[in-house]
């Protein structure tokens, strides 16, 4: 507290980061730079209520600070110097925009008198993320006066709130700073007299007595009540789309009444927790996109009504079966964003699933409609689990389908996009682990993967992320963070030399220019990249050894295992069988 009265730069920072503790703030990842120092020095006096993580790289360090906010559900804080420092923010800001993640970010920058005039280390901060975050502003210059002391905790206060509120994600707090930096005393009379007669006034028990921690906002309860053309309806599904809810156990529960009463088959994404609360949905089905691709099928199971719960699965067969077929559809998600990207006839309710009122209700009619849906299931994923025991060679499919199957309960996984996300999609096996899937959706692809692993993991379960090569070479200085983590991150590398996505499209074709610009084999000596940054490394040679190294997991220090497989042989592997798993069945 006293560091606070040296100068008018720390005595702001000391009421913005207490205002922050105040709010409830835990966490706050910190970049190395000048123009910040007056905030850092103060986060550090925060130490122990407030844990401050120094991270190198800003990309990193706010991907990390993504996944811690994704794990916790709460804001994290941001903290750069200025110049370009805010811009390597942003990839991960847009994410947090779209995947609704609260964050907290917090850039330094020079006054406005070192501006537009090339002055070292100064751009144009001003809105430096578009509209991407729920709200921004820049913060005036540090003022020794009570009221602008008390416009500053109001504004901290609000920025706390509109990053949680109406809908979670990012906020931009744009904070310029003269100097001193360092906590010196300030040459000017005026401002260390003011400093002075502020010490002797200042009574932080009045000055912080309303701010008040809040772990979620009141919103009123309501129920609301199934809508007659959903109960009418015999032919109807709910899509159980990509989620990351914070009470999964009560967001499967509200899915599985919801389809118990209408008697509707749920068909469930790999990355909702739906499919892996298996025992409390009796209508779930997995194996969809295999199910669509027999065109027989799709035409037998074309439904009129759609409920889609959040966002809608990474499938493209499915996307193309509904945009084919046009149902009657309902999306139900709290957030205000449009998540119909297919612009079809769609109804948003802005509410949770939880929110419905599904009581069990007579329904007039036997649901042939329903029985086709799980005979399918059962039938398509006989044939899938037989087919995936057979095999002994390592492929890249069958790891995700191994994973489910195998890992600690309540496991945190990571899953990086492109081939990762979608052997998941396709073969992630219902289960009763109460595994907790996390991912990037919203924006990107490969960007952070790394980094948002180990911020999910740190002070979390000992935690897995399945990941290809390429996803974990764009984020390589993730590894940089490994001194200051705490907990255990295993990574399963797939290592198929390249951009296994793209062997599934047509690009593929064309060679070259396929190889150089689409296939970027790395070459990368992964035991050497792992010695470089002390981590662990072990080379997978059977199921079973992997099966032995995940469960139990370690409890500390990040390791990666690392599958070497052939990219062009994983390629032709899902063209040989994605579409056979279905071929035959009929219903």
């Amino acid at each position: 507290m006293l560091i606070a009265f040296r100068n008018v730069n720390q005595l702001w920072a000391y009421i913005l980061t207490e205002t922050l503790r105040h709010l409830g703030l835990t966490c706050v990842v910190i970049c190395p730079g000048s123009r910040s120092t007056p905030l850092a020095v103060a986060f550090a006096q925060q130490v122990p209520d407030i844990e401050a993580i120094s991270i190198l790289d800003e990309r990193s360090a706010a991907f990390f600070a993504l996944g811690q906010a994704k794990a916790s559900g709460r804001p994290v804080a941001l903290l750069c110097t200025s110049g370009t420092a805010g811009a390597n923010f942003y990839p991960a800001v847009i994410e947090a925009s779209y995947s609704r993640v609260p964050l907290l970010v917090l850039t330094a920058d020079r006054p406005q008198e070192l501006r537009d005039c090339h002055s070292g280390q100064t751009i144009d901060q001003c809105k430096l993320y578009g509209d991407y975050p729920n709200w921004q502003a820049e913060l005036a210059l540090p003022s020794p006066d009570m009221g602008m002391l008390a416009y500053l905790r109001q504004t901290v206060i609000h920025g706390w709130e509109r990053a949680q509120t109406p809908s979670k994600g990012p906020v931009h707090l744009n904070i310029p700073f003269r100097d001193p930096l360092a906590p010196i005393p300030d040459v000017e009379t005026f401002h260390e007299t003011s400093l002075q007669l502020l010490q002797s006034q200042f009574q932080p028990e009045d000055f912080f007595a309303g701010v008040a921690s809040t772990s979620q906002f009141s919103i009123p309860n309501f129920q609301f009540p199934i809508p007659q053309e959903w109960l009418k309806c015999d032919r109807g599904i709910i899509i159980a789309g990509v989620a990351q809810p914070q009470q999964p156990q009560e967001y499967c529960k509200a899915i599985a009444q919801l389809s118990q009463t209408l008697k509707w088959p749920v068909l469930a994404e790999g990355l909702s927790p739906v499919r892996n609360y298996a025992d409390l949905n009796p209508y779930l089905i997995s194996t969809y996109d295999l199910i669509l691709r027999n065109q027989q099928l799709a035409k037998q199971l074309v439904p009129e009504i759609v409920i889609q719960v959040g966002e809608l699965p990474t499938s493209k067969e499915l996307r193309n079966w509904i945009d084919a077929t046009q149902p009657r559809r309902w999306v139900i998600d709290n957030s205000n964003q449009n998540l119909d990207p297919l612009h079809g006839r769609t109804t948003h309710l802005r509410m949770s699933v939880e929110d419905i009122k599904a009581e069990e209700k007579k329904i007039n009619f036997s649901s042939d409609y329903l029985q086709k849906w799980c005979d399918a299931e059962v039938k398509v994923r006989l044939i899938v689990d037989q087919t995936m025991g057979k095999i002994d060679e390592i492929i890249e499919s069958k790891a995700a389908w191994l994973i489910s199957q195998i890992l600690p309960p309540e496991t945190p996984l990571f899953i990086a996009n492109s081939m990762p996300v979608r052997d998941v999609e396709y073969f992630w096996k219902p289960n009763n682990l109460g595994v907790r899937s996390y991912f990037n959706r919203g924006a990107n692809g490969i960007d952070g993967t790394l980094s948002t692993a180990l911020g999910i993991a740190h002070r979390h379960q000992s935690s897995v992320m399945l990941t290809g090569d390429l996803a974990l070479l764009h984020d390589t200085n993730g590894f940089l963070i490994r001194n200051k983590f705490v907990g255990h991150l295993t990574i399963v590398l797939i290592n198929n030399n390249g951009g296994g996505i793209f062997e599934m499209l047509p690009i593929a074709k064309f060679d070259p220019p396929f190889e150089e610009f689409f296939g970027t084999p790395q070459d990368i000596d992964f035991a050497q990249l792992c010695a470089t940054y002390n981590v662990q490394h072990e080379l997978i040679t059977s199921w079973q050894q992997l099966q032995q190294r995940l469960n139990p997991l370690p409890t500390t220090g990040i390791r990666v295992l690392e599958l070497q497989t052939n990219r062009k042989a994983d390629a032709k592997w899902r063209q040989d069988n994605l579409n056979n798993f279905a071929r035959d069945i009929a219903i």
